[in-house]
């Protein structure tokens, strides 16, 4: 099953990480080597799939478009099966959010890609986009506008050095609208300034927080960008990057040639053509909104985001810790009694992960994850908080986490306390139903052992499960001295027994 990757045999696949982006026009892979804190690309993959225009009017896939994006992720999916898992992130973007029933077929593209896929939000997409453009770029510390025009959105970011300051994704993407405006081809003065003014009616309302941000450089990514920037270097319009000028020459030359298929730009590809007047109109508005004078695409984009962000998931700064830490500050949640919380927790897993069949990484992340959130909706009431709380996360923005993390931790949260929400935990993806059923027994039974708020002896308490069936083992009298947690297991029996799973204690 193993190949060599990039036909390169002193690679080890270990050193190598893969970042697949699913986008709304084109799906990319890239595999990269990392080492000594560099990444060297050794393969690269591309295809126009074009997932934004295979929605139909109810936002369910076309059987053409479904078929096509199958065909390319099997084919990624050969690149990528040498590599460890954990070195593999694949992320969904705009066509995938908006797509309904996505159950179905994100079976069918797991199947085919060999890996899971996460669909990200789309300002935790704009987070990704920006480290990517950061970290790749020679750009130091400057303050910078970062605009990423894909096929169902738009994603810009004003930030400084490595960190975004403002992150924004608008629903307006270079297929869209194509699609809306420029159905059957035809190009037209009069197409152009509709489809302008409708990029600007959906950039307008995020304007202003970004001009107080300020920028010193604009910073263009994204096949759109660099077709047009490719197409005024062609035409002679621009010796480098993208002016306003340019742009309405670009217009001029493309109603001269009246159609799509008569359009003949040099550095405009053949598959770009088709949604290139969409992104065109999009790049205008941003240019007359944000005023803009000049700006320099970028051949970095989302997935050399990914990278950077699947690498740091391995060291001790995971953006995702960070972003749990700084949700419990800004919630005010009790760090002492989270982590007495954590702790029962992590030994509860321990103790039995193999056997219950929940013993990958990403599983006891989340346990720890929900373990120190547990109490997030406390601030707004005690009344119902885990419901607060399950609300919170389910809706935040959580740097770091993709849509499927947060909908997981949201289930966890809600589900820790009294009668278990089934239906919330059978909303989730089939694959995960029964684990985060029993990651939520767990943190059930951890969050009740330290319902006292105080450091307890529980070093000496074990765990055994068969099948549902889940025993604890106390220290001798240890549960005759502490008779409401006797009183709260007893209660927590019965609800346990509602959901199929029977709870036997000492």
């Amino acid at each position: 099953m193993n190949e060599p990757l990039g036909h390169n045999l002193s690679v080890k696949p270990e050193e190598c990480y893969a970042a697949v982006d699913l986008g709304s026009n084109s799906f990319h892979l890239v595999v990269s080597q990392y080492i000594n804190g560099q990444f060297t690309v050794i393969d690269r993959q591309r295809e126009v799939v074009r997932l934004a225009g295979g929605l139909d009017e109810n936002n369910r896939l076309t059987d053409e478009v479904a078929e096509r994006a199958l065909r390319c992720l099997t084919e990624f999916g050969q690149l990528l099966r040498s590599l460890p898992d954990e070195n593999i992130r694949a992320v969904g973007t705009n066509a995938l959010r908006r797509l309904r029933d996505k159950g179905p077929f994100l079976e069918r593209a797991e199947a085919a890609l060999g890996h899971s896929i996460e669909i990200i939000a789309g300002r935790e997409e704009a987070r990704l986009i920006y480290l990517g453009v950061s970290k790749w770029s020679a750009g130091g510390d400057e303050s910078r506008l970062v605009i990423d025009i894909g096929g169902g959105s738009t994603e810009i970011i004003a930030g400084k050095g490595d960190q975004a300051t403002v992150r924004e994704s608008l629903e307006v993407g270079c297929v869209t609208l194509s699609k809306q405006l420029f159905p059957d081809g035809k190009l037209t003065e009069k197409r152009f300034r509709k489809a302008v003014l409708a990029a600007e009616l959906a950039i307008q309302p995020v304007v202003e927080q970004f001009r107080l941000q300020g920028w010193n450089q604009v910073i263009g990514c994204s096949g759109t960008m660099k077709s047009i920037a490719a197409s005024m270097l062609g035409g002679g319009w621009s010796k480098d990057g993208m002016h306003k000028d340019g742009l309405y020459r670009l217009v001029e030359s493309a109603v001269n040639a009246k159609h799509i298929d008569n359009l003949n730009l040099t550095g405009l590809s053949r598959d770009r053509g088709p949604v290139f007047a969409g992104g065109l109109s999009i790049v205008i508005a941003l240019f007359e909104l944000f005023d803009i004078r000049e700006m320099s695409v970028s051949d970095i984009a989302l997935r050399e985001g990914v990278l950077f962000d699947l690498v740091g998931r391995s060291s001790p700064e995971d953006i995702r810790d960070i972003t749990v830490s700084a949700m419990q500050t800004q919630w005010a949640v009790d760090v002492a009694q989270a982590d007495m919380v954590n702790r029962t927790a992590m030994h509860l897993y321990h103790e039995l992960n193999s056997n219950w069949d929940i013993q990958s990484s990403w599983y006891e992340s989340v346990l720890r994850w929900s373990s120190q959130l547990h109490e997030i909706g406390l601030r707004i009431s005690h009344d119902g908080y885990h419901k607060h709380g399950s609300y919170i996360v389910a809706n935040g923005d959580m740097a770091g986490f993709a849509r499927r993390d947060q909908l997981l931790l949201a289930a966890l949260i809600k589900g820790h306390r009294r009668k278990f929400p089934l239906a919330i935990f059978e909303e989730l993806p089939s694959s995960i139903v029964t684990p985060a059923k029993r990651l939520a027994v767990l943190l059930r039974l951890s969050v009740l052992l330290n319902r006292g708020r105080v450091s307890q002896e529980l070093e000496k308490l074990s765990v055994s499960v068969e099948g549902q069936e889940l025993q604890l083992k106390f220290a001798k009298n240890w549960l005759e001295s502490h008779p409401l947690t006797y009183a709260d297991l007893k209660q927590e029996q019965a609800w346990l027994k509602t959901v199929g799973y029977k709870l036997k204690f000492n």
